[in-house]
């Protein structure tokens, strides 16, 4: 691999802290089931000062972030690229687990927190209710506590049933975050034969018409044997439906059973792709890096600002209303 793959190794006190509470409550995140590189970096985020006193004193400390993974740490597909355990018939739902994601982001103090999911296709509704709850859950117990937690949801694509997407773009979420993964080419190769690259793209239309005030994005991998032109169509494919944030990174073989990497992509062309999705495509915000992830805490920041003056908008309208 190249030198600049090298992650930081999870030593941080904040690092072990995390740990403790995920596994007391028996919660699962994606960083460890998907064996992600920046885990000590985004979870050793803080550095001992839990409460900054002003923007710049967070910029400076950073955020400690974790990324929660609800409904189990078994999926019903089998994606080529990813190292979650699959299952046709995981494990029940656990009807207590919005509590206990609620009461552990609490008692870390985040104010913006991402979930995720598996996919369960073994359930009528996908899971979508439970995500639903999960997030008001959040929501209700930091509110009740005077945090305004913002709240991100990297969901599955509810096999494109729109309804199903409707229940988390309503259930007051910041961000409504699904992975478009890679071009559409490559798509029957590097995802379950479910997914598809359309399915998505109406997954991500679809969130803005049930709420226009929530933010989207999604995240495309590099390195798969993809091309420039397709990396262009596929930017070109989400600004046409108004998809705001999009983040690039490495693709890295989670194992010999995986795919295998095709490229290597540098530092500097990572750069370029930032530049043409933010300057040239007109996204928000573009996150690109090669140990970027789609929950990688580097869009934070820019992210919580975005939802801090969407709120201050909708408050000004409503008060000249």
């Amino acid at each position: 691999k190249p030198k600049w793959l090298g992650a930081p190794p999870a030593t941080s006190p904040k690092y072990h802290e995390l740990r403790s509470t995920v596994r007391s409550l028996g919660l699962a995140t994606v960083c460890e089931e998907a064996k992600c590189p920046n885990i000590g970096d985004c979870w050793g985020g803080g550095h001992g000062k839990n409460n900054p006193n002003s923007a710049e004193e967070a910029e400076h400390y950073g955020t400690a972030t974790a990324t929660i993974m609800i409904m189990g740490d078994t999926c019903t597909r089998g994606c080529s690229f990813c190292a979650v355990k699959t299952s046709r018939k995981p494990p029940p739902l656990d009807a207590d687990e919005p509590r206990k994601v609620a009461e552990a982001v609490s008692e870390w103090g985040l104010d913006y927190v991402v979930l995720t999911s598996v996919d369960r296709d073994d359930l009528d509704d996908q899971g979508s209710y439970h995500f639903r709850k999960v997030v008001q859950e959040l929501k209700q117990l930091n509110n009740a506590k005077g945090k305004n937690i913002i709240v991100e949801a990297l969901t599955p694509d509810f096999c494109g049933e729109m309804d199903l997407v409707s229940n988390v773009a309503t259930s007051g979420l910041d961000v409504y975050a699904h992975n478009i993964e890679t071009v559409e080419r490559l798509t029957p190769r590097v995802r379950d034969r479910r997914a598809g690259y359309v399915q998505s793209m109406n997954v991500l239309a679809h969130v803005k018409t049930a709420n226009p005030n929530v933010l989207t994005k999604t995240s495309i991998m590099l390195g798969l044997g993809e091309n420039d032109d397709e990396i262009r169509t596929t930017l070109r494919d989400l600004r046409e439906n108004d998809v705001d944030v999009v983040t690039f990174g490495q693709y890295l073989q989670p194992s010999r059973r995986h795919l295998p990497v095709k490229e290597y992509v540098t530092p500097e062309k990572f750069e370029e792709w930032r530049v043409v999705a933010e300057e040239d495509m007109g996204f928000k915000y573009c996150a690109s890096g090669p140990l970027v992830r789609s929950s990688y805490k580097a869009g934070e920041f820019f992210l919580k600002n975005m939802v801090r003056e969407k709120e201050e908008r909708k408050r000004l309208e409503d008060v000249a209303v």
